[in-house]
């Protein structure tokens, strides 16, 4: 007579091992993919659509194994094979599908559509507060709260966090996804009785200290501010000017690094009206590059032709701006990677996008 075993459901640090092999071998399909794009299309290119990329790669990871019903190979490392929360039976394409939508093309597609909602909303809220003589000192306030915690309250990160807590103590649903879709993990081999099998509750009781250390903060914060924070708002907004599509631009000439990091951050560009700019702060905006290095002319005291050459897009240098660590890249090629990530491409250093300076012979 052949045994039956009831295999049971995984625990949270197999799960979580699993799914860091995952995201290696994602990393490495990544990097080729990448590779491909640079040989193809040039570095410059390839920066451009990290994102893109990085979403193309998880896709074909993830239609490779979990779409066919196959496992990971991570799972396979790890001996653990996803099952449905209700029937333990191997998941159907449906959830499969809906595993693979939620954990790749959401979370992208919220990137690509969260920066530009911020921006309209923001503007909305600022040009409210800036002609808010009708408005109630209560509206006043909740508008104003909801000006300088707009980032917190449209990010999904406080319900991701809520999430991993709640996994950290019951082992199930690693992915905000899979708890949706009611996807869990159990072994395909049979546990002793005599077999240790621990959990990260403590990791959870850490996550839920420190969110609870937050919200104190972070009411503590507004209740004591909260005049505070009108006030500021209403000044700030007296010096800056509302460009079409929501964008905001100071006025204060010492305003660079604030205005800088804004037209970095902003998701589409070439929907700035540039005229309206020119036309407010009174700044020329160029058909091309100011300075381009493939004149020996310009900047004669870079030399040597590698020197004079951007080591993103292989190309002379277009507006050569230096990061805080001292390498210097085009303008464009910088901003475009510490966009997608925020330090150097050389030597891994922090860089922030306000701290960029071009540089002027």
């Amino acid at each position: 007579m052949t045994p039956s075993y009831n295999y049971p459901f995984a625990t949270s640090p197999d799960i979580i091992r699993a799914n860091q092999k995952d995201q290696y071998f994602q990393g490495v399909l990544l990097e080729q993919l990448s590779s491909i794009l640079r040989k193809l299309y040039g570095a410059r290119f390839a920066q451009t659509h990290v994102s893109e990329t990085r979403t193309v790669a998880d896709l074909l990871y993830l239609s490779l194994t979990t779409l066919i019903g196959n496992r990971t190979l991570g799972e396979e490392y790890c001996d653990i094979v996803q099952v449905e929360d209700d029937s333990r039976q191997l998941p159907t394409i449906a959830r499969r599908s809906g595993y693979i939508l939620s954990a790749v093309l959401l979370p992208y597609g919220l990137n690509r559509i969260l920066p530009t909602f911020r921006r309209r909303i923001r503007a909305k809220l600022e040009l409210t507060l800036k002609r808010g003589k009708k408005l109630s000192p209560a509206s006043q306030r909740f508008q104003a709260y909801l000006l300088a915690n707009l980032d917190t309250i449209t990010s999904p990160a406080p319900i991701y966090a809520v999430s991993l807590a709640v996994f950290y103590f019951t082992g199930a649903y690693y992915h905000l996804g899979k708890r949706f879709l009611g996807l869990r993990y159990i072994f395909t081999r049979n546990v002793e009785p005599s077999d240790q099998r621990v959990g990260y509750e403590v990791l959870g009781v850490l996550l839920v200290l420190q969110m609870a250390v937050q919200a104190y903060l972070h009411f503590h914060n507004t209740l004591t501010h909260g005049t505070v924070a009108v006030a500021n708002v209403g000044s700030a907004i007296g010096g800056t000017a509302i460009l079409d599509h929501g964008v905001e631009v100071s006025l204060d000439p010492q305003a660079y690094s604030s205005n800088n990091a804004l037209l970095f951050e902003s998701a589409d560009p070439p929907s700035v009206d540039l005229s309206a700019f020119q036309k407010i702060t009174h700044t020329p905006v160029l058909d091309g590059p100011r300075y381009n290095l493939e004149d020996k002319e310009i900047m004669k005291w870079i030399q040597g032709r590698q020197q004079r050459k951007c080591t993103l897009c292989l190309e002379p240098m277009k507006d050569p701006s230096v990061t805080t660590c001292g390498h210097v890249f085009c303008w464009t090629c910088i901003g475009d990677w510490v966009r997608e990530k925020p330090e150097c491409p050389l030597c891994r250093q922090t860089v922030l996008v306000q701290h960029i300076l071009p540089l002027r012979s």
